[in-house]
């Protein structure tokens, strides 16, 4: 080779380069053979959200992998990550390529995970564990979940259904929810489930009639309200008088006592959920305490319950502040009820799911003015997560691949003409351009579930990866089906 033949030489200074990332290039490869089997999930034209495959933008050349999923949460790590979570990069990426952005994305394993370390924890004490649909009710999830052997929380007679869809048993699932319709009640009772949580004296009544006429004894669980401060986000307290649900647990033991009376219902168990998203111990080692002491008062009255439904709440660490650790609280629980020597239900949610997702999004824009603030503009909006707008909720947010470059403080925004529509405020964040991806975590509850059409944006589709493959478990709602019912 010639000293002044200048394309080889360049080959050869760019050998180091192609080394390091032949890894990311050859998974690409063997991805990319799926895209024609992935064809239903690209949009109608009509859609807001076109999926442009063949728009793979070139990523820096200087830049640094800095996303993984771990095996407790889809997570961030360093530029020094070995070749699996380069894969790992690699495989978000031509998720957001195929799938298009904006698209959840959530990791099986890391679901798994989590359960396993509830169920365990238990120790061979009775016990179930209903997971809380409400969190997220993607049939995909829930098969996962009741695969696992869980049961089923419903707050709907939607979410019921989809239990049922799922593989649940009627005597798997409860019945929750502050108010309950006729009509609700009626399906409620005829469908034979495990228990209906009951909200109030009127609700028994319509419930104990609806029972009758229908010839059978609907199993019911009574839902108390211990007065209780779960020291959470007010939006989401449930256990204090002021709040709407439930009742007094001084007033539950003669309510039990009326159930015993009633021809149509049997008292199966008592239930209790103060609030979501608790990262302290005390409240809910409280809770547990005051409704294992209402069962021990009951069993002298001569009511005698099957099980004691804890309910949910525990949080997750959105931004890396210390939580309860699950394991923990189990343990806690059953402490507060091995004496009593009755069935322990719980109805996690957010802890099971919460950490296995990650939003996908694309920068549309990045703006500022001379004396004001810097806007990161993203295709993703509070149409596709509501929290933030919802309860100032905090999620990290990072770069896919992260550009070389300082943080600056920026806001980090979605395109709905609503000021609320924020993921982040002068949050320090490395530099972007428009088309790169980052990557919002934490969001496989509350997430996709909560999602919703405002300005006609069709919802997006979600994706589950498990091991080193991935599927599409909803693809992206197109403009014809958010507008099907409509004449």
């Amino acid at each position: 080779m010639l000293a002044d033949n200048v394309v080889p030489r360049r080959l050869i200074a760019a050998q180091a380069t192609l080394d390091e990332r032949i890894n990311l290039r050859g998974y690409r490869r063997r991805v990319r053979h799926v895209l024609s089997e992935l064809q239903r999930c690209v949009p109608d034209p009509k859609s807001y959200h076109p999926v442009l495959a063949g728009d793979r933008r070139a990523e820096p050349v200087t830049g640094h992998l800095c996303l993984a999923m771990g095996h407790d949460r889809i997570e961030g790590v360093a530029s020094t990550t070995p070749s699996t979570s380069e894969s790992r990069t690699a495989l978000l990426s031509d998720i957001a390529a195929v799938a298009g952005t904006p698209c959840y994305v959530y990791d099986a394993g890391t679901i798994r995970k989590a359960y396993a370390t509830l169920d365990d924890a238990f120790d061979g004490y009775p016990h179930a564990i209903h997971y809380a649909l409400k969190a997220n009710s993607t049939l995909a999830i829930v098969r996962l979940v009741q695969a696992l052997g869980s049961h089923a929380d419903a707050n709907s007679l939607g979410e019921v259904d989809v239990a049922f869809r799922c593989g649940f048993r009627p005597e798997q699932i409860v019945f929750t929810g502050v108010g309950k319709s006729a009509a609700e009640i009626d399906r409620a009772v005829s469908l034979g489930l495990l228990a209906i949580n009951v909200e109030s004296p009127g609700e028994l009544d319509r419930i104990d009639q609806r029972a009758i006429a229908q010839g059978v004894q609907a199993r019911v669980a009574l839902r108390v309200n211990p007065d209780i401060d779960a020291k959470s986000h007010p939006h989401i307290s449930t256990g204090l008088k002021s709040n709407k649900f439930g009742v007094p647990i001084d007033e539950a033991p003669a309510l039990f006592r009326e159930i015993s009376s009633r021809r149509g219902l049997l008292p199966i168990g008592a239930h209790v959920h103060i609030g979501s998203q608790i990262t302290t111990l005390d409240p809910l080692s409280k809770a547990a305490e005051a409704v294992v002491a209402l069962a021990r008062g009951l069993r002298s009255d001569g009511v005698e319950l099957q099980h004691l439904d804890m309910g949910g709440g525990l949080g997750i660490s959105y931004d890396g502040s210390p939580v309860v650790d699950p394991a923990e609280y189990v343990r806690a629980l059953v402490a507060a009820t091995r004496g009593s020597g009755l069935k322990v239900a719980i109805e996690p949610g957010r802890v099971l799911v919460g950490p296995a997702g990650v939003l996908l999004s694309k920068v549309v824009d990045v703006k500022q003015f001379p004396g004001a603030k810097r806007f990161i503009v993203l295709d993703a909006g509070m149409t596709e997560l509501m929290r933030p707008a919802l309860y100032n909720a905090y999620h990290r947010i990072e770069p896919l691949i992260r550009r070389d470059g300082d943080e600056v403080p920026v806001d980090i925004v979605g395109p709905i003409c609503e000021s609320t529509d924020a993921y982040a405020r002068d949050r320090h964040f490395p530099p972007v351009e428009v088309g790169d991806v980052v990557v919002v975590r934490d969001v496989g509850a509350y997430g996709a579930v909560m999602g919703h059409t405002y300005l006609r944006r069709p919802l997006p589709p979600e994706v589950l990866i498990d091991g080193d493959k991935w599927r599409v478990i909803r693809r992206r709602q197109t403009l014809d089906e958010l507008l099907a019912l409509e004449d």
